[in-house]
């Protein structure tokens, strides 16, 4: 299994880390707000994690659905997020332009699953250094990922991660398999588990995105069992009222609970 650093965190050597925040910058208050937060939480538990959010929701249902403040804007903001909170940050990369400028400010950048075949963007984020996360496209096999990791070896990138955020099932429904996170983690690359994209319904209200939040912790406790290396979990302090994807977060209010119970069940598997 590779492993590697990222600032503190370690991924992959059998432990467990945590990817954390809001789905969108709604504001520069809210997301230093949610960050302080979280840190706090994970300094109680003494968890690994890499605070997230989007600066830019470029794959919205509707043209008035609220996207971000932009890239600019987004990852200076994160940047100085991480800085003064001592954690590394990550956020989604639409474009190889976009990788070069997030670069400067980002430790971890996202390649969104829709995204993750585009040869151009691979590499673009390849070449900054940084360690890249690619989440696995709705429409692609588990095996099939084997090609995006052999990918981002031949760009000479040492430091990236597969997530799973479920597969299309359907009309407006993801299923996610426990199996692929195994066959994932056979190719001998980290593996995350996004808890609360899995539960999405994508375009499921018509001009929005519904989702069941509610059982994003319950496969959370699936996939720690089953064995992963990092758990992706959004949240929020009122998904009712968050910008993007409120259906599917998971509230602030609960995410301690949460995870104290994903690290209950690692405890147990690796006493």
């Amino acid at each position: 299994m590779n492993t590697f650093k990222i600032q503190n965190v370690t991924v992959g050597e059998g432990g467990l880390f945590f990817i954390l925040g809001p789905c969108a910058i709604e504001s520069d208050e809210f997301t230093w707000g949610m960050a302080r937060d979280i840190k706090a939480i994970a300094d109680r538990l003494d968890i690994d994690f890499i605070f997230k959010a989007s600066f830019d929701k470029a794959n919205r249902t509707s043209v008035s659905s609220y996207r971000g403040p932009g890239p600019r804007e987004g990852c200076e903001l994160l940047g100085a997020i991480g800085k003064e909170l001592g954690v590394p940050v990550t956020t989604d990369i639409h474009t190889a332009e976009q990788a070069e400028l997030a670069a400067e400010h980002i430790d971890f950048l996202q390649i969104p699953a829709f995204l993750c075949r585009q040869t151009d963007l691979l590499e673009a984020a390849a070449k900054t250094g940084r360690a890249v996360n690619i989440k696995k496209g709705q429409f692609l096999a588990p095996w099939d990922a084997k090609n995006i990791a052999d990918k981002m070896v031949a760009f000479g990138c040492e430091r990236f991660v597969l997530t799973e955020r479920g597969t299309s099932f359907g009309y407006n429904n993801l299923v996610a398999d426990m199996r692929s996170l195994y066959w994932m983690r056979e190719l001998g690359v980290p593996v995350v588990f996004d808890a609360t994209h899995s539960v999405q319904r994508p375009g499921g209200q018509g001009g929005t995105t519904g989702g069941d939040g509610i059982l994003a912790p319950v496969l959370a406790r699936a996939a720690v069992a089953t064995g992963v290396d990092g758990v992706f979990m959004e949240t929020h302090r009122n998904p009712a009222e968050a910008l993007s994807d409120g259906p599917n977060q998971v509230p602030l209010s609960d995410l301690e609970s949460v995870l104290t119970s994903l690290l209950a069940i690692q405890n147990a598997l690796n006493p």
